[in-house]
């Protein structure tokens, strides 16, 4: 393969580094990954045999690896216990703790159509707020175990 060109690994790892982040509810979705990598990694082919720039290249590819992957749900959870929940808890316990408020999140994105500009939305706040509430009940109800 042409050192130019890059290969179905490449954007495999970086879809699995995505997900295991921002979106570990897919994480686990090989079929998803594997179709993914596919397209991109042919998409990246396609556009390079047609003679664009490994730029032009590589921003095809990561418009295909990437769609509907802007907004993370798992982010804007993290983003609440960081800012709301993070000096009642060491640092290290901030990922595992927001680990266990995503699903009890899951119910408040329900109720919002979440597309990849969300989080610069009106409704943003929000929805910040409703997961501020719903992991502050839930603490005053369980603790912080």
């Amino acid at each position: 393969m042409d050192t130019q060109l890059k290969d179905l690994s490449y954007f495999r790892l970086r879809l699995q580094e995505l997900l295991i982040n921002s979106f570990p509810e897919k994480a686990n979705d090989q079929k998803f990954i594997e179709q993914r990598s596919s397209w991109a990694a042919n998409a990246y082919q396609g556009a390079f045999s047609s003679g664009n720039t490994i730029e032009q290249c590589s921003e095809i590819a990561n418009y295909i690896l990437f769609e509907n992957l802007n907004f993370s749900r798992f982010d804007t959870v993290f983003l609440v216990v960081c800012n709301e929940f993070d000096t009642i808890m060491a640092d290290e316990e901030l990922r595992p703790f927001t680990l266990k408020m995503f699903p009890v999140c899951e119910a408040v994105f329900s109720r919002y159509e979440l597309t990849d500009d969300f989080a610069y939305s009106y409704e943003f706040d929000l929805l910040y707020t409703e997961i501020t509430g719903v992991i502050a009940i839930w603490i005053q109800e369980h603790g912080l175990q």
